[in-house]
């Protein structure tokens, strides 16, 4: 005697594909909402943010510390400009951003400037408002993208008291001099904390990043939530071995 199938059986069975289809995409929803609105995760690709940030360091940015724009969205959609809730960043802020001249990528420096603001570098010291950055010689540092390099950490103070640690390569670099000028309105000028491994504000937006139009912000890195070694990366499990040690929720300067 030949067997019938179960009508209930396969109701139920399909009933519990289309419960798991709908969690499925109830997370992924989410997870979108969190990455688009609050924060998202990056990881740093260069070396031009060392010492505080190295290659391979996986960071978490606040999409709402400046507000939204259409470069806080996945795929840079084309909406009108603005920003909605934006505000500036503050000096010293280290901030993720689409760049200008191709906002297909992503480029993280710091704000050293902000829109009035009147910038000048002599002999590799930052000027704003005619008034020098204190520096502070720390000794000898270690850079990772070109161990054979000699540079020298340095600290950096801005006028609101933030510290931070630079790498600096010594005199006569490219981007040690550069004559004063005044940050347009809508605008920020930013540097690389690897002074002399960075295309940053020094230089126009075909090479660099030129000045930095506030709607092209994504947000503020706050956060080093681990570090991988070259070669190593979240979604690799068998690679977690290569984690650097001592990397594991750091605040960002």
């Amino acid at each position: 005697m030949t067997q019938l199938p179960d009508p209930e059986a396969s109701t139920s069975k399909l009933s519990d594909l289309l419960d798991l289809f709908r969690t499925v995409g109830t997370g992924l929803i989410i997870a979108m909402m969190i990455q688009t609105v609050a924060w998202q995760p990056y990881t740093i690709p260069s070396a031009s943010m060392e010492p505080g940030l190295v290659v391979g360091d996986y960071l978490v940015v606040s999409k709402s510390a400046y507000g939204w724009s259409r470069s806080s969205l996945p795929f840079h959609p084309p909406l009108p400009p603005g920003r909605l809730f934006g505000r500036l960043p503050d000096r010293g802020d280290v901030v993720v951003f689409r760049r200008p001249s191709n906002p297909r990528e992503t480029w993280i420096k710091r704000v050293i400037a902000l829109p009035g603001d009147r910038v000048e570098l002599v002999d590799g010291i930052v000027i704003v408002n005619d008034r020098p950055l204190p520096q502070r010689p720390l000794g000898p540092g270690l850079d990772l993208d070109q161990p054979t390099r000699p540079v020298t950490r340095v600290e950096e103070r801005q006028p609101g008291g933030r510290g931070y640690v630079t790498f600096d390569g010594g005199p006569g670099q490219a981007g040690d001099d550069r004559p004063q000028i005044i940050v347009p309105a809508g605008q920020l000028f930013v540097m690389g904390d690897h002074r002399d491994n960075s295309l940053d504000s020094r230089w126009g937006p075909d090479v660099g990043v030129g000045f930095l139009p506030v709607e092209s912000l994504i947000g503020e890195a706050q956060l080093v939530v681990a570090s991988w070694q070259p070669g190593a990366a979240l979604w690799k499990p068998w690679t977690w071995p290569r984690m650097r040690a001592g990397r594991f929720l750091l605040p960002i300067d």
